[in-house]
């Protein structure tokens, strides 16, 4: 069996790292990837960084090294720390070739007895490297798988009944964040297929699976944040109280939407009521606004409320968001 064995920090995973690990799949029969923990580089978490490789290349071997050599450099008594780490502590010998665009490339597979295999040394293919990433990870968001670039996206959500000022605080903070806004895609369903002011119950399930994929595809190019407005929780609520029960489909993209979100904040009824056509009246609001604190409680989902008018509210977000820290 030929196998193949590549290391790194994966601070963050991105295409060169890719290209690298693809062509030891194309060339031997078994690749193992190490990597290494390094705190002091990076605040993403080993599993995390793990959980990446193993989500988009589930037929390797992930080996995470809590305790690997933090020593980082190009001397002699360096290259010996980490040759002995990867032999004695890990227990790796049998290698057939040892991949990397890095200088250790050569002593690392002198050490193994393996061929010397660099890819894209010089970076022609991917003019990329993990310090210039995390120096401007927007900018240099097309070199990171979407399940990478997406697990940096801070995701809120802003829930409430309707008239509760969700549209506006959503809109609002990502003009002043640069970033991206997801409006609620069951209003403009609703308004291209109600009947009576009504939908049906697997109308409700085309709405939460809609709005969730588009949620997916905004999260590609959100800037640092993604602002949604509702989710499928809301869908959940409407549904109950229009048809007294949903569909079993909408109630199990509810139940996921509860670890969805990073922030979820709750806009109250305590700013105007505005009584468009398509709503059912401020008492209605006062009703359904209840309903929804309840479900969440019920749920256990951890909410932040919003009161006063709208610069009072994009105050408390803009706070809560100076202390946020997605990695902890």
């Amino acid at each position: 069996m030929k196998i193949g064995l590549t290391l790194g920090k994966y601070a963050p995973f991105h295409k060169g790292h890719q290209l690298i690990i693809q062509t030891a799949l194309n060339e031997m029969d078994k690749v193992i990837v190490i990597i290494y923990n390094m705190p002091e580089i990076t605040k993403i978490p080993l599993s995390i960084r793990a959980g990446w490789i193993k989500q988009i290349y589930p037929q390797l071997e992930v080996i995470e090294s809590e305790d690997g050599p933090k020593e980082v450099g190009n001397t002699l008594e360096i290259q010996r720390i980490h040759e002995n780490y990867i032999k004695n502590t890990l227990k790796i010998h049998k290698v057939t070739a040892f991949y990397s665009s890095e200088f250790y490339g050569e002593h690392m597979s002198r050490a193994l007895n393996a061929i010397n295999r660099q890819v894209d040394p010089h970076r022609q293919q991917f003019p990329i490297s993990g310090t210039k990433i995390r120096r401007n990870l927007y900018e240099n968001r097309s070199f990171l798988h979407p399940l990478v670039y997406r697990s940096f996206i801070t995701h809120i959500v802003f829930l409430g009944a309707p008239s509760t000022g969700k549209t506006t605080i959503a809109r609002e903070l990502a003009k002043i964040f640069k970033t991206l806004w997801m409006p609620e895609f069951g209003r403009e369903y609703w308004e291209k297929h109600q009947i009576n002011r009504r939908l049906s119950k697997s109308d409700l399930v085309k709405i939460a699976i809609e709005h969730q994929k588009r949620e997916d595809e905004y999260m590609k190019n959100a800037n640092i944040y993604l602002f949604t407005d509702t989710n499928a929780i809301t869908t959940f609520m409407f549904g109950k109280y229009y048809h007294g029960n949903v569909l079993p489909e909408l109630e199990y993209l509810a139940k996921n939407a509860e670890s969805r979100y990073d922030i979820v904040f709750l806009c109250e009824d305590d700013i105007p009521y505005s009584n468009t056509w398509d709503r059912s009246g401020e008492v209605n609001r006062k009703w359904f606004q209840e309903q929804i604190r309840n479900d969440l409680k019920r749920r256990k989902i951890p909410v932040i409320s919003l009161r006063g008018n709208k610069e009072e509210r994009i105050l408390k977000v803009k706070k809560h968001l100076s202390i946020y820290s997605k990695f902890k």
